[in-house]
């Protein structure tokens, strides 16, 4: 039993290393597993539907829940176009010479001020025209050809990884428990048991975490989106919808949720005094702060804690070391990573204390 936990800290070390070094076929992996696990369900009622007869076959079931995917997506992108078709035409119908003027102004009374206790010494006009300068230096000094081939190498990786991952899942669906009958094989028939069990333990504990975030994402959206236009604030599904996402991200995830209704509620209100811009930011400040409380008090201890039964301290410390490992992607996936590692070792050491107790009798 003692050289098994030999091999298995071995294992655990190399396979450490192997997701480090190809981080992103670990994360093509990672992903997959969670896209299987989700449509899953969809695939087995659909391969067990009777048509003339016949199964359907799974193949075509994994089909039909893709096409679900791509529809659902499909349908929340709309929520995103009115706002967009918003912004280009607010863009389209900017007044420079107004812009012009007003920044002009405050730079002015800035310089004013400063010429007045004489902190600078110029001539006046002559901050804004360096500050002007300045910027169209700046806008010179941009490589719109490295720009331009950034953007095309990062829509060509993304375009290589979604045909990655949609090719991994589809195996994953297709030979339902593949990963898991080929990684029992390689047990040793004195660990077969603890290791289905270690294996089911896993699988329900993420289950259950998946299921939470599912949850969680649909409690925010409707709290955010519900709050957001009882105060009256445009587009607050789509605020709502883009709050639920971004949350997935721990502890970053809120900030950016509220910053976003900021932005939106700013850009799209037609404001002539400033009580009622700081009105707004009031309201939306306050649903966010509504949402946060309800995720921090009710959601998070919900999932976490009963779902992967973990300490918030754990959850804290595993959040950021995912987060110094592989950014933002880290901390995404940091609990569901530590979770298997943990159920596993605490299993089989359970096991090896059950085998040592046995031995001495």
């Amino acid at each position: 039993m003692q050289r098994f936990f030999i091999y298995l800290i071995l294992f655990i070390a190399i396979f450490l290393l192997f997701g480090w070094y190809f981080s992103n076929i670990t994360l093509y992996l990672v992903i997959s597993l969670i896209l299987a696990a989700l449509l899953r369900p969809m695939t087995n009622q659909l391969n067990d539907f009777h048509l003339l007869g016949q199964h359907i076959p799974r193949w075509m079931a994994i089909l039909v829940s893709y096409s679900s995917i791509v529809l659902l997506l499909v349908l929340l992108s709309f929520l995103f176009l009115p706002l967009i078709n918003n912004q280009i035409i607010i863009l389209s119908d900017l007044d420079l010479n107004t812009i012009y003027q007003e920044v002009r102004n405050p730079v002015s009374k800035i310089e004013n001020f400063l010429i007045r206790y004489q902190l600078i010494e110029s001539q006046p006009g002559y901050l804004f025209e360096e500050l002007r300068s300045q910027l169209l230096e700046t806008i010179k000094g941009i490589d719109f050809g490295a720009f331009i081939s950034n953007v095309l190498n990062i829509t060509s990786s993304l375009f290589i990884g979604l045909m990655a991952v949609l090719f991994i899942t589809f195996f994953f669906l297709l030979e339902n428990g593949l990963l898991r009958r080929n990684l029992l094989n390689l047990i040793p028939n004195p660990y077969f048991e603890l290791s289905v069990a270690t294996f089911t333990k896993v699988e329900k504990l993420l289950s259950n975490y998946l299921s939470g975030l599912l949850l969680q994402m649909l409690a925010i959206f409707s709290i955010a989106s519900f709050g957001l236009t009882i105060v009256g604030v445009d587009y607050a599904l789509t605020i709502g919808l883009f709050a639920a996402v971004a949350n997935l991200i721990p502890y970053a995830g809120p900030i950016l949720g509220a910053s976003f209704g900021i932005i939106v509620g700013i850009s799209t209100g037609d404001y002539t005094q400033n009580h009622e811009l700081n009105f707004l930011l009031l309201k939306i400040i306050s649903v966010f702060g509504v949402v946060q409380m309800a995720d921090n008090v009710f959601l998070q201890p919900m999932i976490f804690s009963k779902s992967v039964k973990a300490h918030p301290l754990e959850i804290f410390v595993v959040i950021f070391a995912g987060a110094k490992i592989a950014g933002v992607t880290g901390m995404i996936f940091a609990i569901p990573v530590y979770t298997i590692f943990r159920v596993s070792i605490l299993e089989f050491y359970q096991g090896y204390k059950s085998y040592r107790i046995f031995k001495i009798k």
